[in-house]
């Protein structure tokens, strides 16, 4: 199998322009990570849920500050291997700070699809839709034509790349980020539907990344990054090498701060979760100090952030050329020194975080907020469709909710996309705002 390329990897020419000239003063990348920042979908991560819903406490993470934490360790992840690919003469000098600047900028948009109440809201979209499909009326009649997988499993990594290639700035390549940048942020290169022919292992892809509707955009990426074909169709790609320093990155903030949270939520006690985090920064902390519990595990949790970043570093380069070829089918966080600490977090995390019955119970909420909010706004679809598409011929009560809820429709022009559109809509929400909106429909 062939080897990927740096030279073509760290493509920074922007989607759909290639007349856009770079600024010697201005890195592409940087211009990428400041479109994500002063986005709109990138502000509304401050009001979605990281691991706890609804949270009042300050010091509770939510995606907003994930990301921004996840794209702080994801330079230095960059930084790191960016400097030994320099030192054994992969790519040429100054590519380190490419490197550097393409992860940090899909770190910060790595989360920007995820829809209100995190996972769990994922789900309830998905359980929705199926439920939708299920029955097989209207607009759900025809499953093939629709592309039911991809919305009965919805997944906000795709949603994501929907949102960086069409929906921001609403036009033909979105953002217009660079090709390296949506490289390195597109963690499964795969639609659905091909997705559900191959194995499982292949690539690493356990999940589908793209919607059907951005198929050509991921095919121009693919394309112009250099990234390897999954098999002679060419329906799917292996994954971009540095999509691993992103994964990676996210699996360190989420494994370590998510202790840090249970920790301030009460969730989890300092004998809990200072042993964890001692194992991974190599060190307990003294008792001579005067510090409280608090302090220690924000220290602990400091260090134990460098110490994890240096062993995915280790492990990237210590599995290159499986990576390079596209045969590196797991996550560095694994193939780490550090692995064994980090199942031990991960297996906590299940055990007592997860399952915490305030979690819980705001989980089966924000379920019910979801599929209430879609029950209510499926009207403003079906009058479209009745239009025949068009939405100045809306009247009535479906043209007064499409108003005041502000529902875009600009997209919808099919059964097909006209469900992305209701999508849309209700993933685009932060947790308070779905609060909101489920409490006017619903009078």
């Amino acid at each position: 199998m062939a080897e990927m390329e740096w030279s073509r990897l760290l493509d920074l020419e922007p989607l759909y322009r290639p007349d856009r000239k770079a600024s010697p003063r201005r890195p592409a990348f940087d211009q990428d990570a400041d479109r994500i920042t002063f986005s709109a979908p990138f502000r509304r991560l401050a009001n979605k849920t990281q691991v706890h819903p609804l949270y009042d406490h300050d010091h509770i993470h939510h995606r907003l500050i994930h990301s921004v934490e996840t794209a702080s360790v994801g330079r230095s992840l960059g930084l790191e291997v960016g400097y030994w690919l320099e030192e054994e003469g992969k790519i040429a000098k100054g590519g380190q700070a490419i490197v550097a600047g393409l992860v940090h900028a899909a770190c910060l948009a790595h989360d920007i699809g995820n829809p209100p109440f995190g996972h769990s809201g994922e789900a309830a979209i998905g359980a929705w839709f199926a439920e939708r499909f299920d029955r097989g009326e209207g607009l759900f009649c025809d499953r093939d034509a629709c592309f039911a997988e991809e919305f009965e499993a919805f997944e906000g990594n795709a949603q994501g790349f929907r949102i960086l290639t069409r929906l921001e700035m609403n036009r033909p390549g979105g953002m217009r980020l660079t090709h390296g940048t949506l490289g390195a942020f597109i963690k499964y290169p795969v639609t659905a539907r091909v997705r559900k022919s191959i194995a499982v292992h292949d690539g690493g892809l356990k999940k589908f990344g793209v919607f059907e509707s951005e198929r050509a955009e991921l095919e121009t990426v693919a394309a112009r990054t250099g990234l390897i074909a999954g098999d002679a169709t060419a329906t799917w790609w292996r994954r971009h090498p540095l999509v691993l320093l992103v994964e990676a990155a996210d699996d360190i903030c989420y494994n370590i701060l998510d202790l840090e949270d249970a920790f301030t939520t009460g969730d989890l006690g300092y004998g809990d979760v200072a042993p964890l985090l001692s194992e991974i920064a190599g060190f307990s902390p003294k008792d001579d100090r005067g510090d409280s519990l608090a302090e220690k595990i924000a220290v602990l949790r400091a260090v134990a952030i460098h110490k994890a970043f240096e062993a995915c570093s280790a492990a990237f380069a210590e599995n290159y050329d499986a990576i390079m070829g596209g045969r590196f089918a797991g996550a560095l966080v694994s193939a780490s020194a550090q692995a064994e600490h980090f199942a031990a977090i991960e297996s906590l995390a299940n055990e007592r975080i997860f399952t915490s019955p305030r979690k819980t119970e705001l989980e089966v909420m924000g379920r019910n907020l979801v599929h209430r909010i879609l029950d209510g706004i499926l009207p403003v679809i079906e009058a479209l469709a009745a239009a025949g598409w068009q939405a100045d011929g809306l009247d009535g009560y479906p043209r007064q909710l499409q108003r005041a809820l502000g529902i875009d429709l600009r997209h919808a022009r099919d059964p097909y996309s006209a469900l992305h559109a209701l999508a849309d809509y209700v993933s685009g929400m932060t947790d308070r705002y779905a609060v909101k909106i489920a409490e006017m429909i619903s009078r």
